[in-house]
């Protein structure tokens, strides 16, 4: 029960970081959402982002693994199963 109450905090969290870096609705920041087609994120956005997770969950993401981290539910995946 605890680390599922963790794992739900990280994903809101991860949902908190993009909205508010991106300038966009919480709302708006689902599953789906491609970072770039959907939310308007480009380039340097992406890796500010990444940058950002490391050091909000204490992790290294490899720079072949952040290639693949295109959607927020790949972001969500990732987070859960590394942070």
């Amino acid at each position: 029960r605890k680390q599922y109450c963790r794992q739900k905090e990280k994903i809101m969290e991860v949902e908190r970081i993009i909205a508010e870096h991106l300038g966009v609705d919480i709302e708006r920041v689902t599953d789906d959402a491609h970072l770039m087609n959907d939310l308007g994120a480009d380039s340097l956005d992406v890796v500010e982002l990444v940058i950002e997770f490391e050091t909000q969950f204490d992790i290294d993401i490899a720079d072949e693994d952040a290639e693949g981290l295109v959607t927020v539910g790949a972001i969500k995946e990732y987070i859960k199963d590394y942070a």
